[in-house]
């Protein structure tokens, strides 16, 4: 904060008494002078001067209350507001620095000081909020990384998670109830206990197919199928191909538009589809087969 002496006060005399203390080293004279008249809140500039000196000796928390009462009036100083804005950056609150300045700027858009701490402050609470996310991220990146052998299951559905190459907790929020139910003796009892265990911890199955989530997943697969055939492939339309009318309405109801698209679903989704039977599966697949692709399995 800066220690100018504040001009325009209505007690000249004290202010320049106060001045005269703090040339001879002796401010808290100072402080005990302006105390009783810039705490009334009548005095602007005082009040200002007043918060400088505090802030000098560590007296932040009456510094920011006395700025704070004098930047509610209608018509507050700029100088009190730009104050108020780098004790609050100092003490960590971004938002309320950057609406002080920002009530500068209204005022006076070419006010250069005003200006250039709101540029700090901004790079400071962006910095803040990125390291916020990295500690969320990594927090839940550790639970998703949690072995599913962790948890109080039965042998028969560990062992089925592990059949199913269900390694992490994050592999099991990637799984849909009707693919879990899709694989060889996997049972209501075994998806019971699963989802039950999910529900303890706040999450659900497909949970990791959903939103943001869900196109991060079809992104990952579309890079390595990408790798195994080409984009050009990946990007046919499935119209093009001679599907059954069947085959055509359920790749319709599943959204699936291209090649890519249906090397990414798995043999459970596509059985879940009304009237979709296992004639209309080997058809899928054998067009898949033509362009050297397949549906995708649990653990691809």
């Amino acid at each position: 904060m800066t220690t100018a002496t504040v001009a325009a006060t209505t007690h000249p005399v004290i202010a320049e008494q106060a001045e005269q203390f703090l040339k001879t080293g002796q401010r808290m004279k100072a402080i005990d002078l302006l105390r009783p008249i810039a705490t009334t809140g009548e005095d602007a500039a005082l009040a200002v001067r007043l918060a400088s000196m505090l802030e000098s000796v560590g007296e932040d928390e009456e510094a920011i209350s006395l700025l704070e009462r004098v930047c509610r009036m209608p018509t507050p100083p700029m100088n009190a507001l730009v104050n108020l804005a780098i004790m609050y950056e100092d003490a960590g609150d971004y938002l309320r620095a950057e609406r002080c300045l920002r009530k500068v700027l209204e005022t006076e858009p070419g006010h250069e000081r005003a200006r250039l701490f709101l540029k700090d402050v901004l790079a400071s609470r962006d910095c803040l909020y990125d390291e916020d996310q990295a500690r969320d991220d990594a927090k839940r990146n550790q639970m998703l990384d949690q072995p599913v052998t962790d948890f109080e299951l039965s042998v028969r559905a560990r062992n089925c998670l592990k059949k199913m190459q269900i390694r992490t907790l994050g592999d099991l929020l990637k799984i849909t109830e009707s693919e879990l139910l899709a694989y060889k003796n996997f049972g209501e009892t075994s998806l019971i206990e699963i989802k039950q265990m999910l529900t303890a911890k706040g999450l659900r199955l497909g949970q990791g197919l959903e939103g943001a989530g869900y196109a991060r997943v079809r992104n990952e697969i579309y890079e390595k199928l990408k790798e195994q055939v080409g984009a050009e492939v990946l990007e046919k339309s499935v119209a093009s191909l001679e599907f059954s009318v069947r085959c055509r309405k359920a790749l319709q109801m599943l959204g699936v538009q291209t090649l890519g698209d249906l090397a990414s679903r798995t043999e459970a989704e596509l059985m879940g589809v009304k009237n979709f039977g296992q004639t209309s599966l080997d058809e899928i697949r054998e067009r898949l087969a033509d362009h050297g692709l397949g549906l995708r399995t649990l653990e691809g």
